[in-house]
């Protein structure tokens, strides 16, 4: 009996170009481990959601997905509005990999390719991961409402073959052009946080912008997501909290808050930027966001 090919979803730009660079060498070393598989190159923005989509309502139970946080963030959305059980697998080509990073799995493609064929030669069971749902769209890593949204549209602008640094150059730039502060309401459990705020992180993921550790407690796994908040800060304490985010540090900040939830509903007074799994999402004022507990299964 033939065995059937793993679908290998790849977007070409993920990383800059590092994935075009290196699928290649992916594909070879798959093939050395004795990995059949099929390649599915993204062509657009949304184009792997849907050809993820499709091959999972075709019957796939395992996609392999190399790419960066995006890639990941359009198969997981492709996988879960197919409402079939497929196991995912991650060969992280991206910028900042932050998914990875919150998995264990090795940020280096070569590592995490062999670890993925020891785990499907030796038919190892998947492991459970939450996933976040805000209004209509799933993340698997975390959603950003406030300034970190508006400097993630401007890490996007940004082209330099830097890695994670893109991320560094970004805040520099939102900072020059301005710290926004929308007024929000998040309501949560039995409490209300009113007023105005620079950034609201919904996190299930320790990692954002593949060099800040904006909830570093937070688990992917524990049914959970941390709600990380800051309140108003000048141009220059945003520079000296800098420092203390890379280290995961600045939680016991007076400008910080954290908040343990399952779901939450944040309403801005006009609409405000966000963004999910590091994609920019439309300008909106409300956000219904829940987590559904071990929805994902990842190799």
């Amino acid at each position: 009996m033939s065995i059937v090919p793993v679908p290998l979803f790849f977007n070409p730009v993920a990383g800059r170009g590092q994935a075009a660079r290196n699928i290649l060498h992916v594909t070879e070393l798959l093939n050395s481990f004795g990995i059949k598989h099929a390649l599915v190159r993204s062509e657009s923005v949304g184009y792997l959601e849907t050809k993820v989509f499709d091959a999972v309502s075709a019957g796939a139970r395992r996609i392999l997905v190399a790419g960066g946080d995006g890639s990941i963030h359009e198969a997981v959305n492709g996988i879960l509005r197919s409402s079939k059980t497929v196991e995912l697998g991650v060969i992280p080509l991206g910028t900042g990999n932050d998914f990875v990073k919150a998995c264990s799995i090795p940020v280096h493609w070569e590592n995490a390719v062999q670890l993925l064929a020891n785990r499907i030669q030796r038919d190892i069971p998947a492991r459970r991961i939450d996933v976040g749902l805000m209004n209509d769209r799933y993340f698997v890593n975390g959603a950003g409402i406030g300034f970190d949204a508006k400097v993630t549209g401007i890490a996007k602008q940004i082209h330099w073959h830097i890695g994670d640094f893109v991320y560094l150059v970004a805040v520099i730039k939102g900072i020059i052009d301005g710290v926004i502060t929308p007024h929000m309401t998040i309501k949560f459990s039995d409490q209300t946080i009113e007023g105005p705020i620079t950034s609201a992180n919904i996190s299930n993921g320790a990692w954002t912008g593949g060099m800040f550790q904006i909830a570093p407690m937070a688990k992917n796994d524990d049914g959970k997501f941390d709600l990380v908040c800051a309140a108003p800060v000048s141009r220059l304490r945003i520079l000296t909290l800098l420092p203390k985010l890379i280290k995961g540090s600045h939680i016991k900040q007076s400008e910080i808050t954290h908040s343990r939830l399952t779901q939450c509903q944040l309403t801005a007074i006009a609409p405000v930027p966000s963004h999910l799994d590091g994609e920019v999402q439309p300008l909106q004022t409300h956000f219904e966001i829940e987590i559904l507990e071990g929805a994902l299964q990842l190799l």
